[in-house]
C-alpha cells in the first residue's frame, strides 16, 4: 500500500534523495525546505502527489503548523521523517555558545517540535512510524564534532524512550545512522568554528582520514526504505559497511571497559 509521509530538509541529500524515490514509487510526500523554491522540480514532476512546505525547524510554531497542514492537506500521515539538520565543525575549546545553540536547536529540538506535532496524529489515525535520522556520529564521537555529536546522542536518547512511550499507540520508531556519504553535509550544509591554530594537526588528520569512496545519498535508498516498509522495523539502522564496523568497534571497545571494570562498578553495591 502506499504511503503518506512528510519529511524536513528535503532539498538536497538524503532528504531529496528519499522524497523523490517515494514520489516515483507511488507514494504522497510532504517535503519541507527554508527555500522552498528548492522544491519546484518535485512540484513540477509529480504535481498533487507531494505538498511543499516552507519550513526552518528551528521555529516551534511553524514546526507545529507544518505538520498539522500536511496532516490536513492528505488526511493522514503515515511516516515522519526528522531529517532536517547540519554538522558543526569546531573542537570543546573552539566552540562558542552561539554555535553551540544553534547546532542543538536545529538538530536536536527541531526534531523534537516535529514528533511533538505527530505523535497525536499518529495515535488518533491509529499508527505510524517517526524516522529520526541520527548518524554514526550518535552512537560514538569524533575529535572536532563534539557538539554535533551531542546533538545526534540527544536525539538518539529521545528517540529510544519515545520508543517505549508510543508503542502501545501503535506507533513505531527507528534512527537512521548513516556514516560518511558524499552529500554535501560536511560542505555547503556546514558550519565551522573560528580555528585554534593548535588543533590543525587534528584537523589536517581527520581531513586525510578515509576509507575508500563515499556512497551517495541514493545508495541508501534500498536499506532506507527495507526499513521504513517493515512490519516490524528496526530501532536502530546504520547505513554503509564503513559506520557499520565503527560503531560496532566502539560498542566492543566499552564493552571491554565495563568488564575491566566490573569489580570496581559493583563496588558500590550497599554493603
Amino acid at each position: 500500500m502506499s504511503k503518506t509521509w512528510l519529511i524536513t530538509g528535503a532539498s538536497r541529500g538524503f532528504g531529496r534523495a528519499w522524497t523523490t524515490a517515494a514520489l516515483e514509487r507511488g507514494d504522497r510526500v510532504a517535503a519541507t525546505a527554508r527555500d522552498v523554491d528548492t522544491l519546484t522540480e518535485l512540484s513540477d514532476r509529480f504535481g498533487d502527489a507531494v505538498l511543499t512546505i516552507r519550513l526552518d525547524v528551528n521555529d516551534r510554531d511553524a514546526d507545529i503548523n507544518a505538520v498539522q497542514a500536511a496532516h490536513r492537506h492528505f488526511g493522514r500521515l503515515d511516516v515522519v521523517v526528522n531529517n532536517a539538520g547540519y554538522g558543526h565543525f569546531g573542537t570543546t575549546e573552539e566552540v562558542t555558545e552561539d554555535e553551540a545553540r544553534a547546532q542543538m536547536e536545529t538538530n536536536f529540538f527541531g526534531a523534537l517540535w516535529i514528533t511533538q506535532a505527530a505523535i497525536p496524529l499518529l495515535r488518533e489515525q491509529g499508527g505510524g512510524h517517526i524516522v529520526q535520522v541520527s548518524s554514526i556520529g550518535g552512537v560514538t564521537a569524533f575529535p572536532g564534532l563534539g557538539v554535533y555529536n551531542a546533538s545526534k546522542w540527544a536525539l538518539e536518547g529521545l528517540t529510544e524512550a519515545l520508543a517505549g512511550e508510543v508503542a502501545g499507540f501503535g506507533i513505531k520508531t527507528t534512527l537512521i545512522e548513516p556514516s560518511g556519504f558524499a552529500t554535501d553535509w560536511a560542505g555547503a550544509s556546514a558550519s565551522r568554528s573560528q580555528p585554534n591554530s593548535l588543533y590543525q594537526p587534528l584537523r589536517d588528520a581527520m581531513a586525510n582520514w578515509s576509507n575508500g569512496p563515499a556512497p551517495t545519498a541514493e545508495d541508501s535508498i534500498e536499506a532506507f526504505f527495507a526499513a521504513v516498509d517493515a512490519a516490524e522495523p528496526p530501532t536502530r539502522l546504520i547505513l554503509a559497511s564503513q559506520g557499520y564496523d565503527l560503531v560496532l568497534a566502539a560498542h566492543e571497545r566499552r564493552m571491554d571497559t565495563w568488564r575491566a571494570w566490573e569489580k570496581t562498578a559493583r563496588s558500590a553495591d550497599p554493603a
